[in-house]
């Protein structure tokens, strides 16, 4: 069974500054790599982000919380490699 993909509002927000061709490549590989199991990619991260894993698609990185009772992959953030994390 695959899972579910939402964004939260500031991830769509995100997702609309960067360009179509971007935005597109980032949702067909969350349709067709993560959804049918997100932990066969990506990898969770650590420290104070502990809760969220990390997807890579080019130079951008989507942050998203896996929720396993509801079968849910919540997309939180995406952007840039070089600011996603927050510093």
């Amino acid at each position: 069974m695959a899972w579910r993909i939402s964004f939260t509002p500031q991830a769509e927000k995100d997702l609309s500054r960067i360009s179509s061709q971007n935005a597109r490549r980032i949702n067909l590989y969350l349709r067709e790599r993560v959804a049918p199991n997100p932990r066969t990619v990506g990898g969770p991260l650590k420290g104070r982000l502990r809760e969220f894993w990390r997807y890579r698609v080019g130079d951008y990185r989507v942050l998203a919380k896996i929720e396993d009772e509801q079968l849910l992959v919540l997309v939180v953030q995406i952007g840039h490699r070089s600011g996603v994390y927050g510093g």
